[in-house]
């Protein structure tokens, strides 16, 4: 596992480079020019005595700053879930693979697991790091040094419990995304609510521009904020179904393809 921390940690800051590059650039190059000629035929149209049109378009509803820093992490958040996934994707597949080949009928005595272990060793170094390679590897392990049964049963179940608590850590930045993305959208309703009230006394005077374009603000960074938490949160939800599932499997893999063939012979 160490040996991915670089690699993993590398990925994060680059994948966050990339939001902040991409969505600045959209933002720059077509959100708010398109919002701010938007809002600008609106101010005409208001200055004319007449209904303005468009108040509510997307490019309106996102183009602050609260906005796009939420589009940021939502990106990051969405890189850092894609790597993961793969991950599990890949550690799924390998669950249709025969890693150690037991004939049916076969046992397997202590002084035999060393032996079904070599197939394992011959993996590829990345594949040797997913789960079932190393609970596999674990439980012939132990069976050679204790030739006991329930005690190879209790390594797999410790070590699929200690994979799903590292599964679980490594979503801890994930899940700090989805809480800091709303604290942001109130932070936008903070800002816009401060405006409006900065501009009371020009309500009082009978321009309500203002006042409306901060409330504006206020009502869109909560709105984006809050849609773009439930897309996070429902992402981040599947891919913990996927991980819990994997732990499980792996669990049933073990069971079937070798905790049912093991055998020590009685003494005496």
């Amino acid at each position: 596992m160490k040996r991915r921390l670089p690699s993993e940690f590398l990925y994060q800051v680059f994948s966050l480079l990339f939001a902040v590059i991409v969505v600045h650039a959209a933002y720059v190059g077509v959100i708010r020019p398109s919002a701010d000629s938007q809002l600008a035929i609106q101010a005409v149209q208001q200055a004319a005595g007449e209904t303005p049109t468009g108040n509510r378009s997307l490019a309106i509803v996102i183009k602050d700053y609260e906005q796009e820093a939420c589009f940021i992490l939502l990106l990051w958040a969405l890189a850092i879930m894609g790597l993961k996934a793969a991950r599990t994707r890949s550690e799924v597949q390998m669950l249709d693979r025969e890693l150690i080949a037991i004939p049916d009928g076969t046992s397997i005595l202590p002084r035999d697991a060393r032996e079904q272990s070599r197939s394992l060793e011959a993996l590829p170094a990345d594949e040797q790091d997913y789960l079932l390679p190393r609970a596999l590897g674990n439980a012939l392990s132990r069976f050679t040094t204790t030739g006991s049964i329930p005690a190879v049963a209790d390594a797999v179940r410790e070590q699929c419990d200690i994979e799903a608590d590292r599964l679980d850590s490594e979503l801890s930045m994930v899940r700090y995304i989805s809480w800091a993305i709303p604290s942001i959208g109130f932070i936008g309703t903070v800002r816009g609510i401060g405006d409006a009230l900065g501009q009371a006394y020009k309500a009082v005077e009978g321009d309500i521009s203002g006042v409306t374009v901060s409330l504006g603000v206020a009502f869109n960074s909560t709105f984006v904020a809050l849609v773009l938490s439930i897309i996070i949160m429902f992402a981040l939800h599947q891919l913990q179904l996927s991980q819990e599932r994997l732990v499980l499997n792996t669990q049933r893999y073990i069971d079937r393809h070798l905790l049912r063939h093991l055998s020590v012979p009685r003494s005496g």
